[in-house]
C-alpha cells in the first residue's frame, strides 16, 4: 500500500476530528494488520472505486460513538439512535470526503460509496486481498477512534 493513499486519511482525520469534536486529538502509532481484525462495536464503511479501490473504516466503541455524537451536536446521547447513528456516518463522509479531494489534487481518481454504519458485538472485517493500515485517534475524554485504511491500485 503506498503512502500518498495513507497520508490524506491521516491529515483529514485529525483535521476534521480536531474541528468538529472540539478536544485533543493524538495519533497513536499506525500498524498493519493482514488478517481478520474484530470492530469495536460501531463501525463506518465508505467504499472507493476507481484509479484504486479498497475502503475505509472508522471504528469505535459504543461509548465513544455516543460521545462523538454528542459532540458535534451539543447534546448528551445515551443510545445509538437515528441521530446519532446519522452523526456517525456523517463524520465518515466528512474525513473521507476531504481525504479523496486531497487524492484527487494528487491526480487519483475514484468515487466513494455512501458511509455504511455497523453495529454489534462479535463482527470481524477480513482483509483477504489488501493489507490494512489502522491509524488510531485519541480524543480525550471522548475515547479513541481507529481509522482503518485498505486500498490498493486497481489491477
Amino acid at each position: 500500500m503506498r503512502v500518498e493513499y495513507i497520508n490524506p486519511f491521516v491529515e483529514a482525520a485529525f483535521n476534521v476530528l480536531k474541528e468538529v469534536l472540539n478536544t485533543d486529538v493524538k495519533r497513536g502509532d499506525l500498524y498493519l494488520k493482514s488478517t481478520t481484525m474484530s470492530i469495536m462495536g460501531v463501525a463506518a464503511l465508505v467504499g472507493l472505486a476507481g484509479d484504486v479501490e479498497g475502503r475505509v473504516v472508522f471504528d469505535m466503541t459504543k461509548q465513544t460513538a455516543l460521545g462523538v455524537a454528542g459532540a458535534m451536536n451539543g447534546e448528551t446521547f445515551t443510545a445509538m439512535d437515528e441521530l446519532a447513528k446519522a452523526t456517525i456516518q456523517e463524520l465518515a463522509n466528512m474525513i473521507t470526503a476531504q481525504a479523496v479531494t486531497k487524492l484527487h489534487d494528487l491526480g487519483f481518481k475514484f468515487d466513494l460509496t455512501p458511509p455504511a454504519l455497523f453495529t454489534g458485538e462479535n463482527m470481524e472485517i477480513s482483509n483477504r486481498e489488501v493489507e490494512a493500515l489502522i491509524v488510531p485517534m485519541e480524543l480525550g475524554p471522548i475515547g479513541k477512534i481507529e481509522i482503518n485504511v485498505a486500498v490498493r491500485e486497481r489491477a
